[in-house]
């Protein structure tokens, strides 16, 4: 017998409907992935079964006695509290397991399992551990159906890890929404779509419903083109009068107004986002070198401590690491915002920068998707050419209307397109994109991704999705704790590679890590791609510094040179010691990485 039923369920707000005439029957112990574009009514779906409100149409039944948990896409704002009392908010009154374990035992026990702190406030906690605490609550009562719309988001990878193995583990049946391919792909046994009002029950795993979506979408097209040429020549017929009015050809009449019907019922599929960079002039060779970079907030453990890497033109950089540990801060601190304590820091030439704040803090609430876009113009410049800004917008699937409502009314995948809309009106050749994946259905990921493959600028990419890391980034950068931060070549299944069997199952905490656990003994006898590169080309660099060192020297030698304005002076002087100062990383930098290669070698 199923545990819920929907039987011919409708339900809209305005036309067409969000549910139409849909069924759906979920037996125990299933793991249903519930799939479908941004806007098709998912969450609303999820909050049907919850009992959050009533179908317009149709019914839906419950087995007797039916436990259920749902666990929303946006976390309440009007929670407050400790940790332990909103938790312990997910059981029901007086209730007392079947195992004997008092609530009490119950909520330490789902606290520990979870890392959450009885004592913490909630409102003072991040995103990320927020959800985490919102899903303690959905399951401390072991509910037979846990209902879960996008579990992921803002959950850093160990955390992620952690859920996908509870719910392999767990007894009940679930239905879930995600956007994460590889969470979808361990835990789905069964895959439903929601597409243009209807529900689709593909009865099979991820992979084999991508393939059964594309033969489907391709008949699809081809009886639709069918019925587009048929409609159009019945269309000239009937306008040539070729005695339509005649009794034997009303059939034919009434068979045109019944294709005409059919046309104007159809419900046509969402476009595609249709994203583009802007060309912009290349940066150097060289974009960031960082040597021995130390930073930290006061009365806390180092955000990084010793941290040294190059970045060159063109490399795809991931970074991952748990909530809290510092990812934005090492960007910031990269791009040039924060000061670091301690080391030095050199950018390359003819940076232009774009950046998407994960916080979306770019956005004005109270202003049109159009004015934030557009800053109050009609045109934009792309390319050297203008574009009228609802043309531009509708390519990132906002409608005339859309675009000029204001942002505070938009869901969070509207949100993270606008900001991506944004971010593409400038040109850059430095892109660094904090958190991009959170809410966006998988078709603008896979596009997103075919875009930064594309891109031929440099990129950072500070993410959680793994498949999408996996997809895109040549190296990775990880936070290991204690203010380490490893580097290794490829994504994030490469990283799990490398880091061998003495590595954390996980990323580490930064509060936890211990320097027996660094995998010290393989960077002494390998060096990565990325080190390979570097030791070649900087002897080249050397080479510029020593050529520009030698044209200041030759310049200041000159008796005129002391002869000009004060500020003339000054900057010269300050770009000699910049140089010298350059010139004595890249010659420790060359033979720390000539040492380790002559070591390489002795090694093998």
């Amino acid at each position: 017998m199923a545990l819920i039923g929907m039987y011919d369920v409708c339900i809209g707000f305005g036309e067409p409907p969000l549910l139409d005439h849909i069924n759906l029957f979920i037996e125990p112990g299933e793991r249903v992935c519930l799939l479908g574009r941004n806007g098709t009514g998912k969450s609303t779906l999820l909050r049907l079964l919850n009992g959050d409100f009533a179908p317009d149409e149709g019914k839906i039944s419950y087995m007797q006695g039916l436990r259920i948990s749902f666990l929303p896409q946006e976390v309440p704002q009007e929670i407050t509290g400790a940790v332990q009392e909103i938790v312990a908010g997910g059981l029901e009154p007086e209730s007392a397991l079947s195992d004997g374990r008092s609530r009490p035992n119950r909520v330490e026990r789902i606290l520990a399992r979870m890392d959450l702190k009885p004592g913490e406030r909630f409102e003072t906690l991040s995103a990320g551990i927020k959800r985490r605490v919102m899903l303690a609550r959905g399951l401390v009562s072991e509910p037979d159906v846990l209902l879960l719309d996008e579990p992921t988001n803002h959950l850093d990878i160990h955390a992620i890890g952690w859920m996908e193995d509870f719910l392999l583990r767990f007894e009940g049946t679930l239905l879930f929404v995600t956007h994460d391919r590889e969470c979808l792909r361990k835990l789905a046994t069964r895959t439903v779509e929601l597409d243009r009002g209807r529900l689709i029950d593909w009865s099979c795993d991820y992979e084999t419903f991508q393939k059964r979506k594309q033969a489907v979408l391709a008949t699809e097209a081809g009886h639709r083109e069918k019925f587009d040429d048929k409609l159009a020549r019945e269309e000239v017929w009937i306008r040539q009068g070729i005695k339509a009015r005649r009794t034997r050809n009303e059939g034919r009449v009434r068979a045109l107004e019944k294709l005409r019907e059919e046309r104007r019922a159809r419900r046509e599929q969402i476009g595609s986002v249709r994203m583009k960079t802007q060309d912009s002039a290349s940066s150097g060779k060289l974009v960031v070198m960082a040597e021995g970079i130390r930073y930290r907030y006061a009365g806390r453990e180092p955000v990084m401590a010793d941290f040294s890497t190059i970045i060159m033109r063109g490399d795809k950089i991931g970074i991952i690491g748990p909530n809290g540990s510092g990812k934005t801060t090492l960007l910031r601190v990269l791009l040039g915002d924060l000061p670091p304590e301690s080391g030095t820091l050199r950018h390359g030439v003819n940076l232009e920068i774009a950046y998407f704040d994960q916080l979306r803090a770019q956005l004005d609430e109270a202003r049109s998707v159009a004015e934030n876009v557009g800053d109050g113009a009609d045109t934009i410049l792309f390319n050297g050419r203008p574009r009228h800004i609802m043309g531009y917008l509708k390519d990132f699937l906002f409608s005339p209307e859309r675009a000029r409502s204001p942002v505070s009314t938009l869901s969070g995948g509207e949100r993270n397109r606008l900001l991506l809309a944004r971010l593409f009106t400038k040109p850059s050749n430095l892109l660094v994109l904090d958190e991009p994946t959170n809410d966006l259905d998988l078709e603008t990921l896979e596009l997103l991704e075919d875009l930064l493959l594309d891109y031929r600028g440099t990129l950072l990419l500070v993410s959680h999705d793994r498949t999408f890391l996996n997809n895109v980034v040549t190296s990775t950068l990880v936070f290991e704790g204690g203010g380490r931060i490893g580097e290794y070549v490829g994504g994030y299944d490469d990283w799990v590679r490398q880091r061998g069997p003495d590595g954390p199952q996980e990323p580490m905490k930064s509060t936890v890590a211990s320097k027996k656990q660094h995998p010290k003994r393989q960077s002494k006898l390998t060096m990565s791609f990325k080190e390979k590169r570097e030791l070649e080309e900087l002897p080249e660099i050397i080479e510029n510094l020593e050529a520009e060192q030698n044209e200041l020297y030759r310049s200041m030698s000159a008796p005129e040179f002391y002869q000009k304005n004060g500020p003339e002076v000054a900057s010269a002087l300050a770009r000699l010691k910049t140089v010298e100062l350059q010139l004595d990383v890249a010659y420790s930098r060359w033979e720390a990485l000539d040492t380790k290669a002559r070591e390489v070698s002795v090694a093998r």
